[in-house]
């Protein structure tokens, strides 16, 4: 299983670089976002690409991501913490959806797919297992070194 940061999605339905890495994420059938995860998708799609509501909900639907994983206050609490420890406006502007989606990774022992440079650099900092997917500038994430 793979947790899917909202960025891998929309990186597929957009074409991005990353939209090949992702495919078979999507094909191995499980592949999952969290229910925040899906406002996310959902929002970006509605909001910033222009695609009208019932469309956005049936690209989710089709990708099988639909219906996302509730959000439990273990988990909850643990991207909450997240956020408190890492977030800083300018060095790392990790979105709470993001330290939601690595927290649920952490939790099911699953790797979170992302090409977020600031989750990715708290997910090596916090041992998430991580699938590092091409970003829309072409760029890879290299661990700090």
């Amino acid at each position: 299983m793979t947790v899917l940061d909202a960025y891998a999605v929309i990186a597929y339905l957009r074409a991005e670089p990353a939209s090949g890495e992702v495919r078979p994420l999507l094909d191995g059938g499980d592949a999952f976002l969290t229910a925040v995860g899906v406002a996310e998708v959902l929002d970006h799609l509605v909001r910033l690409a222009g695609i009208d509501e019932e469309g956005a909900a049936l690209d989710l639907a089709q990708l099988g991501l639909i219906d996302g994983v509730v959000v439990d206050s273990e988990v909850g609490l643990g991207a909450g913490r997240l956020r408190a420890r890492y977030y800083h406006r300018s060095r790392c502007p990790v979105s709470m959806a993001d330290c939601i989606a690595a927290e649920a990774a952490r939790r099911t022992r699953q790797a979170l797919a992302t090409s977020d440079p600031h989750l990715l650099d708290l997910c090596h900092q916090e041992g998430v297992a991580m699938i590092v997917l091409t970003g829309s500038d072409g760029t890879t994430w290299t661990p700090p070194g």
